[in-house]
């Protein structure tokens, strides 16, 4: 078993999680967890970029290099915490900031920021970056990556799992006995819940859902959201800000909305995509992780809408909702250094597995 430190910033730009992990690739125990913001000004700079704000070339380094040190400076953090020196990490798996990602037309590319050389250097451990990219060149999507780690540490000999992982996007992992994994994108999972919260209230995202609460769903502008054409593209597909933005909401808007009923839809949204993933299997589990794990209502409309099955977070089942992740990072570094696949072709549509990620040494 060797230790392994996994970094995750997602599509909510919520904060920096990071996992320190004990593993052997099959078996995958997390021995510590930290979280930190983003520094002040650095996640509003990250959205204006992930929504396709321009930006000069030395933007473009500068933001690069910031999260190279937030990166560094939260591995200094979790090193302390545990009570570890460099020494004893055989290696970082950092995820970076997705600041594009466009899997379809002539030029896919996905395309995240965090120099990966200034992460090595400044902890003094060898870093892997970049998962992604090698998935795409063999004519894959690039995501969801984490489907591979669910069937690691979740997948069950008799009953049928769904893992659905709620962060900005929502994504799922379908885990039924004796047949290869499937997974892909669903939509969006709190991104436009948070981007709701925040015009309107000022907080990054609807606290125990109370905003959605006092408000009711309104059918129309739910079917409208529905209506999303990329909802009912075949898998293997992937998805993020470049379509799901503030553009996309406010063009499905009449304008005369109340605030709370647009959240309330918002989240019945979330909760309607996931549920009609899972409705085209028997009633199994229904396991979630991420921050969505922490909205009750999301919770509750999901129960509501898949009768028979069992739904809770994937602590029910013994992994951390909130560091999975990040541990999904930890063990794709492992799969890089043992040179072992970290994708997963029947989910990513890839023409094969492969070794995945760039790998930067600290001397």
């Amino acid at each position: 078993m060797e230790n392994y430190i996994g970094i995750m910033s997602g599509t909510s730009l919520d904060g920096i999680d990071a996992v320190l992990v004990e593993t052997d690739g099959e078996r995958v125990r997390l021995l510590d967890r930290t979280t930190a913001p983003f520094a002040s000004g650095l996640r509003d700079r990250l959205l204006a970029l992930a929504a396709g704000g321009a930006v000069t070339a030395r933007q473009w380094g500068e933001l690069d290099t910031a999260l190279g040190r937030a990166y560094a400076d939260i591995t200094r953090q979790l090193l302390a915490s545990s009570g570890r020196r460099a020494a004893d990490i055989r290696a970082i798996g950092c995820h970076g900031q997705t600041v594009w990602h466009q899997p379809g037309g002539e030029l896919p590319f996905s395309l995240q920021l965090g120099d990966g050389n200034r992460l090595a250097a400044e902890t003094g451990i060898t870093t892997v970056t970049d998962f992604r990219r090698k998935d795409m060149v063999l004519g894959g999507q690039g995501a969801p990556l984490v489907p591979a780690f669910h069937q690691c540490v979740l997948a069950h000999p008799e009953r049928l799992r769904i893992v659905v992982n709620i962060g900005g996007i929502a994504n799922i992992s379908v885990l039924a006995p004796g047949r290869p994994v499937q997974g892909h994108d669903v939509g969006p999972g709190n991104m436009l819940m948070d981007l709701w919260c925040r015009r309107h209230t000022g907080a990054p995202f609807d606290r125990d859902a109370a905003l959605a609460r006092r408000g009711t769903v309104l059918p129309d502008l739910l079917a409208r959201l529905l209506s999303e054409p990329w909802l009912a593209l075949p898998a293997p597909k992937s998805t993020g800000r470049e379509l799901f933005n503030d553009a996309w909401l406010d063009a499905r808007l009449s304008g005369d909305e109340a605030v709370a009923d647009v959240q309330a839809t918002l989240a019945e949204f979330t909760a309607a995509a996931i549920a009609r993933e899972a409705q085209g299997w028997p009633a199994g589990e229904l396991l979630i992780c991420g921050g969505g794990g922490h909205n009750p209502l999301l919770l509750e409309r999901l129960t509501a809408l898949l009768p028979g099955w069992r739904v809770n977070t994937t602590n029910a089942a013994g992994v951390d909702m909130d560091a999975m992740e990040a541990m999904a990072f930890a063990w794709l570094a492992h799969q890089t250094l043992h040179r072992l696949p970290g994708n997963l072709p029947e989910v990513t549509g890839a023409r094969r597995a492969a070794v995945l990620g760039a790998v930067h040494f600290p001397d």
